[in-house]
């Protein structure tokens, strides 16, 4: 049906090769980019289904552009860094390619996350003809789909929303990143913003603290309030919402040493000189650390993701609860990733898929919520994320 180039092969790109490959009569040919062949080549050599590789610089437009023209894909699927969002979709228009991303792009010299910069495509993408579609991964992604979900079958309207994100994984380091080590602490160490009265509000990083029980045997784990990006999207798609925020967890160890590390200036992003050299810290810690995409033989347990949503319908108030619960090892037996990647990966695939089917393939640029969530929802429960969804009764956080 549909020729895509994935662009980007860590531990994300691996999982998407994996699921496109297994789809093949929807993805009947695959390309997998990145600047490293030998990643591409090791990712393709995994799996039972002819993958082309090819080495690109994504932060080169012409270039980009070039081989997008020559491979003539339809889709390109970027799992490669955020910073590298804006260039791609550079490339997508000059080349007349759809576009999709897991991530919104992050301008690498300031941690701000947000969707002004992709937002502004809208009118070139919708001229060309072209879909962009932005954040199909987890939390981005299935996040806002599970939020679009409940608010079309299950409320006339929505007042409050809380995501929450727990990985009750233990990969037995004492410290160590389940994605990009540079993405994941510029995240965690950012302000804290959530949505309330109609504005975001800004408090200290890691300020809000709570304990949340998963369902299905998971676990209580304790979870953080913190900024992500989907609530930007969700609270302008969403106008009802008086309060939104998201949630994540974190361990006591992660917490100490990311402490130290802060306090000793080892997770900065301006340039400092050693020797002579100019490099950025986190840059350089992000060496020191274990490469996500190989912690999947190691990781044991799960993850609990999903959306508590309070509003109304038919004029009573109520408080419904969908959740994805993954376990570490099966993903790891299936596509040889731990389930971080996992869970991010399955969406991009879907994404992807709504796509070149035609379901949500319209000029312009998009967030998730703004498509129709059923068949995104209906294609989680047969590729390898199901959810469930369940009524909670005196729900509180805080």
């Amino acid at each position: 049906m549909a020729k895509v180039m994935i662009i980007g092969a860590g531990g994300v790109g691996n999982v998407v090769a994996h699921k496109v490959a297994q789809l093949s009569s929807v993805f009947t040919e695959i390309v997998l980019a990145s600047r490293t062949l030998a990643k591409c080549d090791a990712i393709a050599a995994s799996i039972d289904h002819p993958i082309r590789t090819v080495a690109v610089d994504a932060d080169n437009v012409e270039e980009l552009t070039a081989l997008l023209k020559q491979e003539q894909p339809e889709l390109v699927i970027n799992v490669a860094l955020p910073y590298q969002d804006l260039s791609i979709m550079d490339a997508c228009l000059a080349a007349g390619v759809h576009y999709m991303d897991t991530a919104n792009y992050e301008p690498p010299e300031t941690a701000k996350f947000e969707y002004s910069w992709q937002w502004a495509y809208q009118e070139r993408f919708e001229k060309a003809g072209l879909t962009a579609l932005l954040g199909s991964g987890f939390d981005p992604g299935a996040t806002n789909m599970f939020t679009a979900y409940l608010a079309k079958h299950y409320f006339d309207e929505i007042h409050e929303l809380d995501i929450i994100d727990v990985n009750g994984g233990d990969h037995g380091y004492p410290f160590a990143t389940n994605f990009n080590p540079e993405i994941n602490i510029r995240e965690v160490t950012a302000e804290c913003r959530h949505w309330e009265g109609g504005q975001f509000v800004t408090t200290d990083a890691m300020s809000e603290k709570a304990e949340f029980t998963c369902p299905d045997e998971v676990g209580t784990y304790n979870i953080y309030r913190m900024y992500h990006e989907e609530l930007e999207s969700l609270t302008k798609h969403f106008p009802s919402l008086k309060r939104a925020q998201f949630w994540m967890s974190f361990g006591d160890s992660y917490l100490k040493h990311l402490e130290v590390l802060q306090n000793v200036g080892m997770t900065g992003i301006e340039p400092v000189n050693f020797n002579g050299t100019e490099i950025i810290p986190i840059q350089f810690l992000r060496q020191l650390l274990p490469e996500p995409a190989t912690l999947g033989p190691r990781t044991h347990g799960k993850t609990c993701i999903g959306c508590v949503v309070t509003g109304v319908k038919d004029g009573e108030q109520k408080t419904m609860y969908l959740y994805q619960v993954k376990d570490h090892q099966d993903c790891y037996k299936e596509v040889q990733s731990q389930a971080i990647s996992y869970t991010t990966g399955v969406p991009a695939m879907i994404g992807a898929k709504m796509i070149v089917e035609g379901h949500w393939k319209k000029p312009g640029v998009w967030n998730m919520e703004q498509m129709d969530p059923d068949l995104f929802m209906e294609d989680m429960n047969k590729y390898g994320l199901p959810w469930n969804v369940i009524e909670l009764k005196d729900f509180k956080l805080n």
